[in-house]
């Protein structure tokens, strides 16, 4: 059984921003998958689906079959990567996981939202901004792309997808 989880903040008001690509990329996976609409858990504190993917149950929280999917702005806008045991680089929700689990051992399916221009100066405004047009464009092909490598993971698992999807 695999856990599911894409960070953002809750609220209307966050949804196009880049801090919930994470939450755009579930939404899009959970669609496109026939899953049931996001129920709130005050257990968890995060938006969690009960459901099913090529016959694998999703929602149980053992680390190793934790998959979090977030922003990330030490990457390049619209770039991928699949990684496991890394440090929050700066991420406060990976960094709040990282410390109710008490390990670093998950997957990861980090989105880039580094602008062209290099790392702004107040990044938290930053990550709380809506993307612009011209990124929308590229947001939505990557969203399209990160549901694509999740479920590939869950068909092939993650150390392949890590192999494909890091190139």
């Amino acid at each position: 059984m695999k856990v599911i989880v894409g960070l953002g903040n809750p609220g209307r008001i966050f949804r196009t921003t880049r801090h919930n690509l994470g939450f755009r990329v579930i939404d899009k996976f959970r669609k496109r998958n026939g899953l049931p609409e996001f129920k709130s858990s005050k257990e968890f504190n995060s938006l969690l689906s009960r459901g099913s993917f090529n016959k694998e149950k999703i929602i149980a929280l053992d680390p190793k079959n934790l998959i979090v999917i977030h922003d990330d702005l030490d990457l390049p806008l619209g770039k991928i990567r699949v990684s496991k045991a890394k440090g929050a680089a700066g991420h406060k929700g990976v960094q709040s996981i990282i410390n109710k689990l008490g390990t670093k051992k998950f997957f990861r399916f980090r989105v880039g939202i580094l602008p062209q221009q290099g790392k702004p100066q107040g990044v938290k405004k930053f990550v709380l901004k809506s993307f612009t047009r011209k990124e929308e464009k590229i947001i939505k092909r990557v969203v399209e792309e990160t549901v694509e490598a999740v479920e590939f993971s869950l068909r092939e698992g993650l150390e392949r997808a890590m192999q494909d999807y890091n190139k």
